[in-house]
């Protein structure tokens, strides 16, 4: 009888346990304002942990190049170290530099920026604007917090909170405080509300928008909701004077259930240019509203648009920059990739009496030069780009002719590429400077004008 033949099951890979700790001297911060230093040659990205610092750490992960810890316990405090604020900070990932006082947070923010525009733009920022700062807590006016049922958690299987750092897990909140008050206040009761509910299995998120006169829930249900569970829903929003929907589905299927009577949409004012502007609660809406103030007003006077100018405005949304713009110049033509935001630009451009501003929709990662409202050229020209920045938009620039381009950036980095590439159209920055739109975490929020050069000079 022939033997069969053996197979041999590969060997496992077997983990070396990390170390249970180390001591290491901070060096300075990672472009995620996390503490670098280095431990037996090897570079360490440290949570909780800031330049100058002597600290304690556990590790969290080891890899080829680099390791990756978690400060225990700070032996040498930086003396912008400041006590926060949140007893979840630790944890959730809403916050990642609450340990750091305010003003050292952008001025960390500006370092930030202009080191990347040396570094990946090769280029010098001639004049720095002033940083755009407002007040640290409550500021956040638009949010996700995520709903999870966890059978793993006997008498606690209700998670409600954000994500984890540098993870998809949930950490379980109590308080928030950079939520805007009208929302984190209600925290406990909204957990409790959930907790008593018969379809908290099918509920998901619980998207958070505030306006200037009113804020709203929007709940995300998997499986339709029971009589009963309406009913509660509706008597926490009539008690709280929350606005609520209920979205079964995508977003178009978003719909409110109290109050009963009135417009859909939530508003914010924009004083210096006597405009309100509408939203619905899932529309994109920026978080800090102080903060947008006053950057539609620095773009504005940036751009410096005239009354026979026209002007360009990309990534429009529904219109925060291109209807400020359209109180100044001759102009302006608003273009956007989302539809429903485009028609609520149309919508506010008439409910501000605004005649000489259009809106279109459009893919601005393909080339737009075939589109009716491209041909005629632009004096000036704004763009507001997702985080991947605008590098095949960017390109075609230079077919219109602008005098002066404002970019308002939410990465550093891709502003820094798109910039080496204007530079290469003929295009000098002039000034940059960043903005405190999300203060206690490491996004760094900014804004550059660039002029074009004509005979070695900018005009």
């Amino acid at each position: 009888m022939a033997k069969k033949p053996r197979f041999f099951s590969p060997s496992k890979t077997v983990k070396k346990p990390l170390p249970a700790r180390a001591e290491a001297t901070v060096e300075t911060f990672s472009h995620d304002m996390r503490g670098i230093a280095r431990v037996g040659g090897k570079t360490v990205f440290i949570d909780n942990a800031l330049p100058g610092e002597k600290v304690n750490f556990r590790y969290r992960s080891r890899r080829s190049k680099f390791d990756e810890g978690a400060a225990l316990e700070i032996l040498q405090p930086s003396p912008d170290r400041c006590e926060p604020r949140c007893p979840h900070v630790d944890l959730c990932g809403g916050c990642s530099v609450q340990h750091l006082r305010p003003g050292a947070q952008i001025e960390e923010k500006q370092k930030i920026l202009l080191d990347q525009l040396a570094r990946f733009g090769d280029i010098e920022v001639p004049e720095i604007l002033p940083p755009l700062v407002a007040e640290p807590f409550g500021y956040r006016r638009k949010g996700r917090i995520g709903i999870r049922l966890v059978k793993k958690r006997p008498g606690k299987d209700l998670v409600f909170g954000f994500r984890e750092k540098r993870s998809n897990d949930l950490t379980d909140i109590d308080e928030c405080h950079v939520l805007h008050p009208a929302v984190a206040a209600q925290i406990p009761r909204l957990k409790q509300l959930l907790n008593d509910s018969d379809g908290r299995a099918h509920f998901s998120q619980l998207e958070v928008a505030v306006g200037d006169g009113a804020a709203a829930l929007v709940l995300r249900h998997l499986e339709p909701m029971s009589g009963a569970d309406i009913s509660r829903w509706q008597s926490f929003a009539a008690d709280s004077g929350i606005h609520l929907y209920l979205q079964p589905g995508d977003a178009a299927s978003a719909h409110r259930i109290w109050p009963a009577s009135g417009g859909e949409y939530l508003s914010y004012e924009l004083p210096e240019f006597d405009l309100c502007l509408r939203f619905h609660p899932l529309d994109f809406a920026q978080v800090n509203f102080d903060i947008n103030r006053q950057m539609v007003s620095r773009a504005v006077a940036l751009l410096d648009p005239q009354p026979g100018e026209r002007v360009l405005d990309l990534f429009c949304g529904l219109g925060n920059f291109t209807l400020p713009l359209a109180r100044r110049a001759r102009e302006v033509v608003g273009v956007e990739g989302e539809g429903a935001l485009t028609r609520r630009g149309i919508d506010n451009a008439a409910l501000n009496g605004l005649e000489n501003v259009r809106f279109h929709a459009a893919d601005l990662t393909r080339d737009i030069g075939a589109h009716p409202w491209a041909v005629g050229g632009f004096d000036k020209i704004l763009l507001d780009p997702p985080r991947g920045g605008a590098l095949e938009l960017v390109r075609q620039l230079a077919r219109f002719g602008a005098k002066r381009i404002v970019y308002v950036s939410c990465n550093p980095a891709t502003l820094a590429r798109d910039a080496g590439e204007l530079a290469s159209l003929g295009y000098r920055l002039a000034t940059a400077g960043v903005m405190d739109m999300f203060p206690h975490t490491a996004h760094v929020e900014s804004m550059a004008l660039f002029e074009r050069v004509k005979n070695g000079r900018a005009g």
